[in-house]
């Protein structure tokens, strides 16, 4: 299943690659839900050679990919996104671990063919990341450009919540309620799809902002979560408190000068924790090693400024509600 919005400019790559897999063409579907586009999606979904292409007016990747599961026959609902292309083995890696049943999802993984330098960072970050991930028994953190479920059980849980309305964290919120019921879930590293990471700062560091933003209203959802999950990195928390405490050191030195030691103390610490990163990336990719230090304190900040911005938010949606339950307006 693939939602896809305004995505006429990769969609036709992403169904060439799912159309020619492994598996035999007749054993499975491919299915398009055109989430309100104003280009030419669903034409080059159609003539790409889609089983299925359902338009619909704009409802966020969440709405959409819910749509299609609901028009879906298979016993298996696979998930990519439009700007990926699955390798020739992705359904068939992606399916195998069903044969036991007690697994109910599958994570995939990304490739990129990109040489830009944030690119190359971003795919490290993930592959530091998939490194640990496959070391757990089973995971609780599945996201859809590479995703699959039990069609039924997918169902029994409503699917992904609308309530998130753009590519956010709706996906990891519905690993998060399977895996807390205690259903297995699986990464299987072999299952790629070759991806378009960033290649600009600036857009990195904007997916990270609005990716903490959302994170706000998982955390309040799943507090146990706070603690940390199969992908996010442990060092994380430790960066968010660092960077916190170095900033409010500074702006307090403004009134007593001597903060200013303990604010870059704090900050020693803080690049202290991306060493170990750095060590990892240094033989793989030596310009990502050196940059990461300073991208880290820049990713930290715009994620924890979104997450910030996303608790505000939701706490005063919740005032809201509250007022409007005991006033009635």
């Amino acid at each position: 299943m693939v939602p896809a919005y305004q995505a006429a400019s990769v969609l036709g790559h992403c169904l060439q690659a799912l159309i020619h897999q492994t598996v035999q063409r007749d054993q499975y579907e491919i299915i398009v839900v055109d989430d309100g586009s104003t280009d030419h999606t669903a034409a080059i979904a159609r003539d790409a050679g889609a089983d299925l292409v359902v338009s619909v007016p704009h409802r966020g990747p969440a709405g959409a990919r819910n749509l299609g599961v609901e028009q879906a026959h298979g016993e298996i609902a696979l998930f990519t996104d439009a700007d990926c292309e699955p390798a020739p083995d992705w359904l068939a890696c992606m399916v195998t671990p069903f044969a036991a049943p007690q697994v109910m999802g599958v994570k995939g993984a990304y490739r990129t063919r990109q040489r830009a330098v944030i690119a190359r960072l971003v795919q490290l970050e993930y592959e530091i990341r998939y490194e640990r991930m496959a070391r757990l028994p089973c995971i609780d953190f599945i996201d859809t450009y590479a995703a699959a479920y039990r069609r039924d059980l997918f169902l029994s849980y409503d699917g992904f919540d609308e309530t998130y309305p753009i590519p956010s964290a709706e996906d990891v919120d519905l690993s998060f309620r399977i895996a807390r019921d205690g259903h297995t879930l699986l990464f299987v590293p072999q299952a790629q799809v070759w991806h378009q990471h960033p290649v600009s700062l600036r857009h990195y560091l904007t997916r990270k902002a609005l990716y903490g933003f959302w994170r706000a209203l998982l955390y309040l959802r799943y507090p146990d979560k706070i603690s940390g999950d199969a992908h996010t990195d442990p060092a994380l928390k430790a960066q968010f408190a660092l960077l916190a405490v170095a900033i409010m050191s500074a702006l307090a030195s403004l009134i007593w000068w001597p903060l200013v030691l303990l604010a870059g103390a704090t900050l020693l610490l803080f690049l202290g924790t991306t060493l170990p990163f750095v060590r990892w990336a240094w033989p793989r990719d030596h310009v990502v090693a050196l940059i990461w230090p300073g991208v880290t304190l820049l990713r930290v900040g715009m994620q924890g400024a979104g997450l910030s911005l996303g608790l505000l938010k939701q706490s005063l949606a919740g005032r809201k509600h509250t007022h409007r339950a005991q006033t009635g307006r």
